[in-house]
C-alpha cells in the first residue's frame, strides 16, 4: 500500500494511543495495513476491548501467516490471556509467536519475554528465568525500532521484578520496577528513523504497578499505597480498565490512603463488569 499523509495520520494516531501519549483514545480509527492492525489490537487491549482487540489480532493472522507481524499478532493475543488470568492458554499462544517468527529479534524477544511471563505465572520460577536469558539473546542478536527495543526493555524489566518477588528479593524487585518507570519515559512512539513523541503512558503507569508491587515485597507497604493510589487515579483518568482493576485489587490487600474499602471493592467490581462486557473473559481464581 501507497503510503498518503492519510495513512501517516493513522500511524501515529494508532501508535500515540498504543504506545505513546494518548492511551484512552476512544473510538480508534479503522486500520489499513497489517502493522496499523497490531497497533489498534494493542490498544484496544490496553483499555479492554478485549473483543475489537481479539478481533484486529485474528485479521491481522489471516493477512499474514508467518514473519514478525504474525509472531506479534499471537503474543499479543497470549498477553491479553495472561492478564484475564489464563497463563496456560497464553503459552500456546507465546509459543506459537516464537514458532512463527522467522529469527526476527523484535518478535524472538516478545514472545520469550511471554513465555517466561507464563511461566512465572504457573510457578516455574527457573523456567521463566531460563527465558528471560534466552530473550536477552535475541535482543542482542539484530537491529530493531528505538520503540521495539525500548518497550522490550520495559516489558523485561516487569517479568524480572515479579520474578524477584516471587523470589523474596524485594530490593531487587525494586530496583527492576524502578527502571522499567524511567524507561517508559523515554519510549519513542514514531516508526523507524522518526524520534516520535516519547514517554509511554500506559507503560508509564503499569510500571507504576510493578513498583507499588515491589515496594510491598521490600516492606515498604506505605509507599506502596501511595504509588498505587496515583496510578489508580491515572487509570480512572485515562480509561485504562484492566490496570484499573488490577490496581484496586492491589489496594484491597495492601491498603490506600486515598480510597476507602467501599470505594476499591467498587472499581474493581465495576471493572470487572466491563471486561466481561467488552469482550474478555476473566479467568476463577
Amino acid at each position: 500500500m501507497i503510503e498518503t499523509r492519510h495513512t501517516r495520520g493513522i500511524d501515529q494516531t494508532l501508535a500515540e494511543a498504543a504506545f505513546g501519549s494518548q492511551p484512552g483514545t476512544w473510538p480508534l480509527p479503522a486500520a489499513t495495513t497489517p502493522h496499523q492492525l497490531w497497533l489498534r489490537a494493542v490498544a484496544a487491549g490496553g483499555q479492554g476491548h478485549y473483543g475489537s482487540a481479539y478481533h484486529d489480532l485474528a485479521v491481522l493472522r489471516r493477512r499474514a501467516s508467518a514473519g514478525p507481524l504474525a509472531s506479534l499478532a499471537h503474543s499479543t493475543h497470549g498477553s491479553f490471556l495472561r492478564q484475564l488470568g489464563w497463563h496456560t492458554l497464553a503459552r500456546g499462544w507465546d509459543g506459537r509467536a516464537l514458532a512463527v517468527a522467522d529469527s526476527d529479534p523484535e518478535a524472538c524477544a516478545d514472545a520469550l519475554i511471554g513465555l517466561a511471563a507464563d511461566a512465572l505465572g504457573v510457578g516455574r520460577l527457573a523456567g521463566a528465568a531460563t527465558l528471560l536469558s534466552r530473550a536477552d539473546q535475541a535482543l542482542a542478536a539484530g537491529e530493531m525500532s528505538a520503540l521495539a527495543r525500548d518497550r522490550l526493555a520495559v516489558r523485561r524489566h516487569w517479568v524480572t521484578a515479579e520474578l524477584a518477588m516471587a523470589a523474596n528479593e524485594g530490593t531487587i524487585a525494586v530496583r527492576h520496577a524502578e527502571e522499567a518507570a524511567e524507561l517508559a519515559l523515554t519510549m519513542q512512539t514514531g516508526q523507524t528513523g522518526d524520534t516520535g513523541t516519547g514517554a509511554s503512558v500506559r507503560h508509564g503507569v503499569k510500571s507504576q504497578m510493578v513498583l507499588a508491587a515491589a515496594l510491598c515485597s521490600a516492606g515498604a507497604t506505605k509507599r506502596a499505597g501511595l504509588v498505587a493510589d496515583d496510578a489508580l487515579d491515572a487509570c480512572g483518568r485515562l480509561g485504562l480498565i484492566p490496570l484499573r482493576w488490577a490496581l484496586a485489587c492491589l489496594l484491597i490487600d495492601i491498603g490506600s490512603v486515598t480510597f476507602s474499602a467501599r470505594e476499591l471493592h467498587e472499581v474493581r467490581d465495576i471493572c470487572a463488569g466491563q471486561v466481561r462486557r467488552a469482550g474478555g473473559s476473566w479467568r476463577s481464581a
